[in-house]
């Protein structure tokens, strides 16, 4: 049986002695569940920020009303600011972010099931837009999971260095 992505990522941080902290959007906490489901997460779980709203993502996480209003909601650059801002303000290793639609699509041509997951740490920040069709409550779920395996191979590949 292979191990749950939560657990590979507390193996991780704790190796290393790293932190980490989440801003999620469409995934409305998921992420933050799923980490807190391993035993002694606060060692190096910080915690998260939900920011389904725009203005917590402008107002707590500093994302630029400009970006918003230049690239849309559900783009790169929002998942790379979120992930930048949630990892300042909490004094992380790391960061993980979600923007997306779970259902319905947007102004910008997105369609129900799109991701953008940021990931910010010491070699930077990458993003990656993922897609599925599963529903609500099944999008949130693989949104969830899907930003869990982007942060592990960011971490892995650092730790390669």
């Amino acid at each position: 049986m292979s191990e749950p992505i939560q657990k590979r990522i507390a193996r991780l941080l704790t190796k290393n002695s790293r932190t980490l902290s989440a801003a999620e959007s469409c995934t409305g906490g998921q992420i933050s569940h799923l980490l807190t489901t391993v035993s002694g997460s606060s060692a190096w779980y910080a915690g998260s920020v939900t920011s389904y709203a725009t203005r917590i993502k402008e107002q707590v996480l500093g994302v630029p009303t400009r970006t918003i209003r230049e690239h849309g909601l559900v783009s790169s650059e929002v998942a790379a600011a979120m992930a930048e801002g949630v990892r300042h303000l909490m004094n992380t290793d790391y960061a993980v972010t979600t923007t997306g639609l779970s259902e319905g699509s947007d102004e910008w041509g997105n369609p129900e099931g799109t991701v953008w997951i940021g990931v910010a740490g010491p070699e930077g920040t990458v993003t990656r837009k993922y897609h599925c069709d599963l529903g609500r409550t099944g999008n949130i779920r693989r949104f969830a999971t899907v930003a869990l395996q982007t942060l592990a191979s960011y971490i892995e590949k650092e730790s390669n260095k």
